[in-house]
């Protein structure tokens, strides 16, 4: 309980920021909409934002270099306010979307920094622990900030106020904290053709996971408006995935551990196709067969990361996992930043279905390409243990620890 109390801080900053941004996203869906904008033009405001983290990503280490934890904390937290709180004053499509690019800064940079000081501090009797804890904090804050929405005005003032005013407050348990910030951690490189090398799958199962988590939650507000939910119901249906999403990760961890990786990603990817069809197919009036197909279809594409993750690190030497699980964020990030813009312009042209026929055709691939995969050699006997990886942190390659170099 101590370490758990000696990372209040961090868990307080993270909430703080998780529900401004995990806000924001939703907001400008159903404030574009009330001003005029295109779904195509909405769609590219969470490319934007994808654009936005693939940056954070790469820059939030280097800053860390820099100027150390707290400042570069306190950067990244700015510079997402200020995204947040111009929303008001320029209402245009193109100048939202450099706003969104300014808040998927602010959460790699702010998430990348949370978890590196939290892994230089954590040790592998207590590990397990502080990072349950952390992941339960991320998804309920996450949930909360998506039933938010029903409270927040489109396009107001006030709302977009509030997100940035949130997103400022992150900032004072970070700045006020007495716990000493960690050594600056190494910059890993980026070499994500040589991870395509070590795991075609690893690789692939990630860029599938950005195309269809991105194209879901930038997209999928105006699913929610286009089959006649309001506001609060949109915000409880995402709230809804995500938390399917979360239940899954545990059996589907045991699972990963217990079986082939790869029939586990196959399985999930074809529970997926089934979750998307039956949205599909689901007579949109019937909120409540959609709601329920929501949250197995959160349980069925949300761990595919994680999975893949594990996966990749099965074929890797410990003393490459970082540059590793660097690349596959970064091939995480081109999924999610094209991903977005091309789904809305699918429902813009072809009505609500088809975001989840785009999802499908993505995980049509992949369980193809698996099942290539298990053709071309054996899985590995020594797995790395399996943990739900946030989809922001730069430095996941250190919760995933091998008992052994190989």
């Amino acid at each position: 309980m101590r370490i758990i109390i000696s990372f209040i801080a961090l868990f307080a900053s993270i909430s703080l920021l998780q529900l401004s941004s995990g806000a924001i996203g939703s907001l400008d869906v159903l404030s574009g909409i009330s001003q005029g904008f295109t779904n195509t033009q909405i769609g590219f405001l969470g490319s934007a934002h994808f654009l936005g983290f693939f940056i954070g990503c790469w820059w939030a280490p280097r800053l860390m270099g820099s100027v150390g934890h707290s400042r570069a904390f306190s950067a990244f937290a700015a510079t997402g306010a200020i995204g947040a709180i111009a929303h008001p004053m320029l209402i245009d499509p193109f100048a939202w979307a450099f706003m969104r690019i300014l808040t998927g800064l602010c959460v790699a940079g702010c998430y990348t920094i949370i978890e590196a000081w939290m892994q230089a501090r954590l040790t592998n009797s207590n590990r397990g622990r502080i990072m349950a804890t952390y992941r339960t904090i991320d998804i309920v804050v996450s949930a909360s900030a998506q039933l938010m929405i029903g409270a927040l005005e489109p396009a107001s003032y006030m709302s977009y106020n509030l997100l940035a005013i949130l997103c400022c407050a992150c900032m004072l348990p970070i700045v006020l904290t007495k716990m000493k910030p960690p050594e600056t951690p190494v910059s890993p490189r980026l070499r994500p053709l040589n991870t395509f090398k070590v795991s075609p799958l690893g690789a692939a199962g990630v860029i599938v996971a950005g195309t269809s988590s991105a194209s879901f939650r930038m997209v999928g507000p105006i699913y929610g408006q286009e089959i006649g939910l309001t506001a609060a119901q949109i915000g409880s249906f995402l709230a809804t995935v995500l938390i399917g999403g979360a239940v899954a990760q545990f059996p589907v961890g045991w699972l990963a551990d217990m079986y082939d990786r790869r029939w586990v990603l196959i399985g999930l990817s074809v529970a997926g196709i089934l979750a998307c069809g039956g949205l599909v197919a689901t007579d949109p009036s019937n909120h409540i067969q959609i709601f329920l197909i929501a949250a197995f279809f959160g349980a069925s594409i949300y761990p595919v990361f994680s999975v893949s993750t594990a996966h990749a690190n099965d074929f890797a030497h410990s003393s490459k996992m970082v540059e590793i699980n660097a690349s596959l964020m970064f091939l995480y990030g081109i999924g999610a930043i094209f991903s977005p813009l091309i789904a809305s312009a699918l429902i813009e042209n072809f009505g609500p279905a088809a975001l989840f026929a785009f999802i499908s055709i993505a995980h049509v691939f992949l369980v193809g390409f698996g099942l290539l995969r298990m053709s071309s050699r054996p899985t590995e006997d020594e797995k790395t243990a399996y943990a739900y990886i946030p989809r922001t942190s730069f430095t996941v390659a250190k919760l995933l620890k091998r008992s052994k170099p190989r």
